[in-house]
């Protein structure tokens, strides 16, 4: 295994934990095997590479063994001669072959002759192997890995037959140590069609007790992307990186071949399937060696089917080969076979991968493909086929060149997608139909009202589908093409749909440029439609860049006019801005009382996104004031509304799932926020990425202090957004504050209020309260550890510091994003931040986290425990003991439910210090146990033997036995058992955590 990767291990952190952990069982004289399945370039060398290493690492000696593909003339037994061959030339191996002089003959005699013709010699060859390997395993632990087995030869699938089903995995004989033995062996399972010889034995040794087939499955998206950038030395462009995670299909190999097919610029179209780079070795000769091993019927079909795209049916197939029913069935038999196509449901088949099904499209001829695409547009266009196939279609009738039916499909189509609520599909088509426009006679376009209309239609669809900056530049393309001589109403619909996009992606002022310029386009009388709409955005607009005034007085006129034209719609939504600036706002009853109101309008008028933005801001209003299941059930309503109208994606659903995300960490439902993350990762746009932000909060609490930065830092990877930015500042500023960096907690604090303050007249953010609390813990750390130290002036300036982070935070909390005094959250982190400021200056005060704990008891359990935790040491301090062992346990009972492990350290190493009552007999066990016994108990508490513990510790097994005697009697045990059942109930050690994070 003497490769060497130069990029990081990427995505298979499980497939390598579950490998690891049968190394650990095989180690401890369970010997087991792995049969290690995968198609070609999916990651199994890498991950055996890396499972190798780790084997190596621990001690265990690694044996590799290839099988070659040489076609009908294998090499007997090539893979264990490989392996045994490595094992000779190991000078600590030399006693074992001393004692089995006989394998070495034998192994040549067989290489020699074919195969041992004897069955006699076969029984002692391989009980010959059998006990040479079970002797190197008395001698070493030991690791055999056989790679490519789909390949090996039937003299080598033969051995391993015996071995695994008769031999090294068997029990030993009594008296004879346990065998410490693993073999772990690949093969590509895209290879094995049906009559493949290997077929057999896997499905007999996966029978065996010891042996586990294990699939390593494709990559997932995030890890492609990983990969790309790890392996691309300058920028990969977002669409780029989405078209390689499209065609690699999570193929590690297939995508590295189209990172190194990108030519010197990079645009995503600008690379195809890989060919010419260096003969059989490139990606595409590779594919088209296993089709042209078809009859040439099977490829004709293949052929065709390549043109359908990935999946096509079986009647438009047949109607297009032009096959009898005897030889089409023959052919795709043969191809689904060879495992190129698999049958699905709906009597359709798809090609095994995407990239299979390129290359044979790469491979027709220019006059071919277009015959069949248009081969394939006549089919669907005929009567009898569903409207799904508008977008098939439009793709055949443009490779067709016959441009005209290409729009009308695609305008069709982007109909479809709307009716379904597939919003990102709707966008691509008409994107499409706008390309086309231009290049197809204005007597052949459909009536849709121009490219003005259709460049707004794609802009409300990117917003839909969640990218928010597309959605601008489309809109600003509809501004471009706008002249002159364009309608009032229409150039004013631009302008104030611009505006609405542009307060999405918070360039605020130049959204209040484009509402004013719409309002002014056209008069207020006579009462339109148009003029309400775009009052309603500027009324938002205006908002946002400090104009209440200015916003309040047009709420009302152009709330007048709308419920005189009757538009619900534009009535709920101004009601919805008008509630946010009166004194019952969204945390008061009355206000929520509205905000149901504007929802039934909404709902009425068949609105689903003003609906969802009542919602929003009716589970918000909960959220603010305290009232958080009240709020889980908003949020439910308004996902539900979201998911049932293809708007999951829009800017008010993805802060529902944000806002669903952040209830489940503050109510310490934290796998649950962990989970819904896992899940909201596939489906989340690239804009909505802050949704599933509380799971990073979720990350850093647990300890997983680099995932959660990287995770962090992602989010600032991208466009700027509002949200994006404030849950990274918050994962960024608690990150250096439990890391004890206040000088890097500080900068954070400030550059994040920076960038979350538009330069308008707009209030400090709300979370300003909470980044200024989380700072001031490392800021009066510090402060603590420069008073300790006596360094004056150090502590003069943390402590000006803390000084100048607590007036922001109360002047924030004072006058919140709305103009109104925060609600309990925001109050509670003040309270945090008040009694850091404290301590800052001069040490734990016992009234103000007193008052912090009581805060925070609105259901905010993590928060809670850590405010709990600094009770506890203010109580210390001023020898009030049994409280704050009280204080310590409660923190400390939070925090082990929670699986917070940095605060479950932190109360421990209070509880020793202060050697609480209620608890000293821990600080005192603990301090009877030296390091090293301490170290022993840990392993003990993980099942090891003394022999393990030695390998472990760098000591022998007799000291490790030593040690064990000596915990037994300090803890008063009589046995193992005994003592690891103490230790766990008085806390000396802990479960390993399995919490997902």
């Amino acid at each position: 295994m003497a490769q060497i990767f130069g990029t990081p291990f990427i995505g298979r952190e499980n497939d390598l934990a579950r490998l690891t952990g049968v190394l650990e069982r095989a180690s401890a004289g369970d010997p087991r095997a792995v049969l290690l399945a995968g198609d070609a370039g999916v990651g199994k060398t890498r991950t055996l590479t890396e499972v190798a290493a780790h084997a190596a690492a621990t001690g265990m000696t690694v044996l590799t063994g290839h099988c070659v593909d040489l076609g009908d003339v294998g090499l007997p037994y090539l893979p264990f001669t490989e392996i045994l061959g490595a094992a000779a030339g190991d000078d600590r191996l030399a006693p074992a072959f001393a004692a089995h002089p006989a394998v070495d003959r034998l192994m040549d005699t067989a290489s020699r002759t074919g195969g041992a013709s004897d069955p006699g010699n076969h029984l002692q060859l391989y009980e010959g192997i059998t006990g040479l390997l079970a002797d190197l395993a008395d001698l070493t632990p030991l690791l055999l890995v056989l790679e490519d087995l789909h390949w090996a030869d039937q003299s080598s699938r033969d051995l391993l037959r015996f071995l695994l089903s008769r031999g090294i995995l068997q029990r030993p004989s009594p008296g004879r140590p346990p065998r410490r033995l693993a073999v772990f062996a690949s093969y590509r399972a895209d290879d094995l069609h049906r009559r493949h010889p290997l077929r057999p034995l896997l499905a007999e040794l996966i029978r065996l007790p010891s042996v586990e087939r294990m699939e390593l499955r494709p990559m997932a998206d995030a890890d492609v992307a990983q990969l790309v950038h790890a392996l691309h030395t300058g920028p990969v462009s977002d669409s780029t990186v989405r078209r390689i995670i499209e065609r690699a299909e999570g193929n590690a190999f297939y995508a590295e071949e189209l990172l190194a097919a990108l030519p010197g610029h990079d645009t995503p179209d600008s690379f195809a399937v890989p060919g010419g780079l260096g003969g059989l070795g490139s990606l595409a000769d590779v594919l088209l060696i296993r089709i042209e091993q078809l009859s040439e019927t099977a490829q004709q079909v293949l052929r065709t089917a390549a043109v359908a795209g990935r999946r096509v049916g079986h009647d438009l197939l047949r109607d297009a080969v032009q096959l009898p029913d005897e030889e089409l069935e023959s052919a795709l038999r043969e191809a689904v076979g060879h495992q190129l196509l698999r049958p699905d449901d709906n009597a359709t088949y798809s090609f095994r991968h995407a990239l299979t099904r390129e290359a044979v499209y790469a491979d027709l001829l220019p006059g071919e493909r277009v015959r069949l695409h248009g081969l394939f547009a006549r089919l669907l266009a005929e009567g009898g086929r569903s409207a799904e196939s508008a977008a098939e279609r439009a793709h055949h009738s443009r490779e067709s060149h016959d441009l005209a039916d290409a729009l009308a499909a695609s305008l069709e189509a982007a109909d479809h997608a709307q009716r379904v609520g597939a919003p990102a599909a709707e966008l691509r088509h008409l994107e499409t139909a706008l390309e086309l426009w231009a290049a197809v006679d204005e007597p052949d376009r459909p009536a849709t009202g121009g490219t003005i209309t259709l460049a707004l239609r794609a802009s409300a669809a990117a917003a839909r589908a969640g990218e928010p900056h597309r959605a601008v530049q489309l809109t600003r393309s509809a501004l471009a093409r706008a002249g002159e001589d364009t309608d009032s109403e229409l150039a004013a619909r631009v302008r104030y749909t611009l505006a609405g996009n542009l307060m999405r992606v918070d360039s605020l002022t130049d959204a209040f440029t484009y509402s004013s310029e719409a309002l002014a386009l056209i008069p207020a009388e006579p009462p339109s439609y148009t003029w309400v709409w775009a009052a309603a955005t500027h009324v938002m607009a205006a908002r946002y860049v400090g104009r209440e005034e200015e916003a309040e007085q047009v709420a009302r006129q152009a709330l007048e006019i709308a419920e005189l034209l009757h538009l619900a719609d534009a009535q709920a939504d101004l009601l919805i801005s008008l509630v946010g600036m009166e004194a019952h706002n969204r945390r008061s009853a009355k206000g929520r009382d509205r905000l149901r109101r504007a929802r039934e309008l909404a709902r009425t008028a068949g609105n689903r996104p003003v609906e969802v933005r009542a919602l929003f801001n009716l589970a918000i209003g909960c959220y603010e004031s305290g009232d958080l299941d009240e709020a889980l059930t908003w949020i439910g309503d308004g996902l539900d509304r979201a998911r049932h109208a293809g708007l999951l994606s829009s800017p008010y659903a993805l802060e529902l799932r944000y806002l669903q995300s952040l209830l489940l960490y503050t109510l310490g439902r934290w796998d649950e926020c962990a989970q819904a993350a896992a899940v909201g990762a596939e489906l989340l746009p690239v804009a909505g990425g802050f949704a599933n932000g509380p799971a990073l909060y979720v990350a850093l609490a647990r300890g997983e202090h680099d995932a959660a930065v990287a995770g962090a830092r992602a989010l600032l990877d991208q466009p700027f957004d509002w949200m994006s930015t404030l849950v990274a500042s918050v994962v960024l500023t608690d990150a250096a504050a439990l890391q004890g960096d206040a000088e890097e907690s500080v900068r954070r604090t400030r550059a994040s209020v920076e960038a979350l303050t538009d330069a308008s007249e707009s209030e400090l953010p709300d979370v300003v309260v909470r980044l200024a609390a989380l700072t001031l813990a490392a800021v009066a750390d510090a402060a603590e550890e420069s008073r300790l130290s006596g360094d004056t002036s150090a502590a003069e300036h943390w402590t000006a510091t803390a000084r100048e982070l607590v007036e922001l935070a109360r002047s924030t909390a004072a006058r919140g994003e709305d103009g109104t005094r925060q609600g309990p959250e925001g109050q509670a982190w003040l309270s945090r931040a008040e009694a850091e400021g404290v301590r800052a200056a001069t040490g734990p005060d016992v009234d103000a986290w007193h008052r912090a704990v009581t805060a925070f008891g609105y259901g905010d359990p993590y928060e809670l425990a850590r405010c709990r935790r600094r009770l506890a040491e203010a109580l210390l301090n001023a020898d009030r003991r049994e409280e704050a062992a009280e204080q310590a346990a409660a923190a400390r009972d939070t925090a082990v439910r929670l699986g917070a492990v940095p605060l479950r350290e932190a109360v421990d190493t209070l509880v020793r210090r202060g050697r609480l009552t209620g608890t000293s007999a821990i600080g005192d066990r603990i301090t009877a146990l030296t390091a090293r016994e301490s170290d022993v108990l840990r392993l003990l508490g993980r099942g090891r033997t003394n022999r393990q513990i030695g390998e472990e510790l760098f000591i022998s097994g007799k000291t490790a036995s030593v040690h064990v005697s000596n915990i037994l009697a300090k803890l008063g045990a009589t046995s193992r058992t005994e003592a690891v059942a103490i230790a766990y109930r008085e806390r000396l050690i802990e479960p390993e955590s399995t919490a997902s994070a």
